[in-house]
């Protein structure tokens, strides 16, 4: 995000690699699915300053009205709602973009206000929703799930290896109301734990299934590859953990090699991630993985 008052919002994560594999030029196209509060969109746009046929789509809200008050003036379209949804209503209108940039997981803010409930760091209630109007959240999940369900959320989503301890934990002291209540009961499953708190992977796992995130994904990205994504475009796609990022890689696999139907060039044969300094300066930065690939002429 560029230094002015939006500053303490959100830092946008490896920005340089994120331009340097878009590579924007003049007059292109830009479509950023998950447009937070606009660090990446504004340094992308700074460079094609094409606002008029850019289209910036978030889940949040809060993320929306930042945008709209950010870009006032410029002609950007936002889109609220989640980048699948957005990407079928835009595939059905038949656009394409030059650009296309997805930064998935969550934003700062998600994480530095108590009341989102993303994290243990902070206390506050088990929310967890991207988007505020949905039904489902954190609460309802840990309070009304079974222990199996629990255990295979924990296991699949979190790949923690004590997921049947914990889910059994969590519901022999429901009810939970809080982020640090709950992290507090999960780390008994944990006992002499390390660095790395012993309620990280299973806050993962619980942001995942309230936001259906992998499923999204996995169904947005052919759409993203084979109709938004205009010949010679670019597209880049960070993610946070083995998951996501396993995802990517698989969809630009299948989408490429060396065959006459292939779409796409991969770009990044091994993912990119953050160097040591900004690493210090953005802690977000740590487990971003970032790939791009070109789609053919």
């Amino acid at each position: 995000m560029h230094q002015d008052n939006q500053n303490h919002l959100h830092t946008p994560v490896l920005l340089q690699p994120v331009l340097q594999y878009l590579s924007p030029r003049a007059g292109e196209t830009y479509l950023d699915l998950t447009g937070g509060y606009g660090g990446h969109a504004a340094a992308v746009l700074e460079l094609t300053q094409n606002y008029a046929d850019s289209v910036l789509v978030d889940r949040d809200s809060n993320a929306i009205h930042e945008l709209v008050k950010r870009f006032k003036g410029r002609g950007v379209a936002t889109m609220h709602a989640d980048f699948l949804t957005a990407s079928r209503a835009l595939q059905q209108q038949g656009k394409q973009f030059d650009l296309i940039l997805a930064d998935l997981g969550v934003s700062s803010p998600h994480l530095n206000q108590a009341s989102r409930g993303f994290s243990f760091a902070q206390d506050g209630p088990l929310d967890m929703r991207m988007d505020q109007s949905q039904a489902l959240t954190a609460e309802q999940v840990v309070n009304t799930y079974s222990e199996q369900e629990l255990a295979e959320i924990i296991a699949k989503y979190g790949e923690d290896p004590k997921s049947r301890q914990i889910a059994s934990l969590i519901v022999r002291n429901r009810p939970h109301v809080t982020t640090a209540g709950l992290a507090k009961i999960v780390a008994k499953a944990w006992p002499g734990h390390s660095k790395v708190h012993p309620a990280t992977r299973t806050f993962q796992a619980l942001r995942i299934a309230v936001n259906d995130e992998l499923e999204l994904l996995r169904k947005s990205l052919p759409i993203w590859i084979t109709d938004l994504l205009a010949p010679g475009g670019r597209i880049v796609v960070i993610s946070f953990h083995s998951l996501e990022d396993r995802i990517v890689k698989e969809a630009f696999k299948a989408e490429s090699g060396d065959r006459y139907d292939a779409q796409l060039q991969i770009l990044t044969k091994r993912p990119i991630t953050g160097d040591d300094t900004e690493i210090v300066l953005n802690p977000r930065a740590r487990s971003a993985k970032l790939r791009a690939a070109c789609k053919q002429k």
